[in-house]
């Protein structure tokens, strides 16, 4: 982050992550700059694409790091493989153990997580009277840790966690509820048994994304009175959502966690506080232009 003489401040950050051409972070970052009077660029480090599709997540670090970045988000699969690179941790990061915000300033490099508040924001607004008796929540990887936390600290009363990896379910749940209380969540590995009685549906896995369609569950395990939350952004209906509209449940898209995660990684990055509803009628804009 640099200010040259009397033009606007300088801000440069990116985004570190696997299939991301379609991500809206950088309009969405680089808009709410402009508004601010900030020559405010924003790239994609994509690993799946050249150059950096052969660069390491270390060298791709040291390389933003050596541009002059202020720092970069970092999206799936790296959230939690990024944490031995860096010089230390926000408490939200060291809880969470997930990162997706990673601050270069002064040769150091800080991890912080905005993916629980983005979540909390969006769930407090999106869906403001559901039950919260309890809820499945499907992934339990770097975005899935921030979301349970974020789940029981909305009030959601037992969480039920299910993961491909049931060693990484076990470990999410376990860390609950040490964190809120014995008995708030647990390591399943019957989704439909446990949608049968639970309240609501909080999908944090990459299915639905282009690189990963499909649905994450069984179409006849979703019933109207569920309500499902979706983190996927791109499209901003999945098949998930279609699916839970057609059922007749209530749904919260990804784009409200998209838009408040940003802002308050934008504040990180540059010190400047962003119009958060600016930016969520922007991030419309752009779904509909999409």
């Amino acid at each position: 982050m640099t200010t040259e003489g009397d033009t606007a401040q300088t801000v440069r950050v990116g985004l570190i992550g696997s299939d991301i051409q379609l991500s809206k972070s950088p309009a969405l970052h680089e808009t709410e700059g402009r508004a601010l009077g900030l020559d405010y660029r924003y790239s994609l480090f994509d690993t799946l694409r050249p150059p950096f599709d052969a660069m390491s997540l270390p060298d791709l670090l040291s390389h933003a790091e050596g541009r002059g970045f202020a720092g970069v988000n970092i999206t799936h699969p790296y959230k939690q493989a990024v944490l031995p690179h860096l010089t230390s941790l926000s408490d939200d990061a060291a809880m969470l153990g997930a990162v997706n915000t990673v601050v270069f300033r002064d040769g150091t490099r800080t991890g912080h997580n905005t993916d629980w508040f983005g979540f909390f924001q969006s769930f407090r607004t999106g869906l403001p009277d559901v039950a919260l008796g309890s809820a499945v929540l499907l992934g339990a990887g770097g975005a899935g840790v921030a979301v349970a936390h974020a789940a029981l600290k909305l009030g959601i009363g037992r969480l039920f966690v299910f993961d491909q990896d049931a060693a990484r379910a076990g470990l999410l749940a376990e860390a609950l509820n040490g964190r809120f209380g014995a008995g708030r969540a647990q390591a399943i590995g019957d989704v439909g048994k446990a949608l049968a009685t639970a309240d609501g549906l909080i999908h944090a896995t990459p299915t639905g994304m282009p690189a990963h369609p499909g649905l994450p569950i069984d179409p006849e395990w979703l019933e109207g009175r569920h309500w499902v939350a979706d983190i996927v952004y791109m499209p901003l209906v999945t098949e998930l959502l279609a699916l839970a509209e057609r059922r007749g449940c209530r749904t919260l898209p990804g784009g409200g966690m998209t838009v408040h995660q940003a802002a308050a990684a934008f504040e990180l990055f540059c010190g400047r506080t962003p119009d958060p509803d600016r930016m969520t009628r922007h991030f419309a804009d752009l779904c509909r232009a999409a």
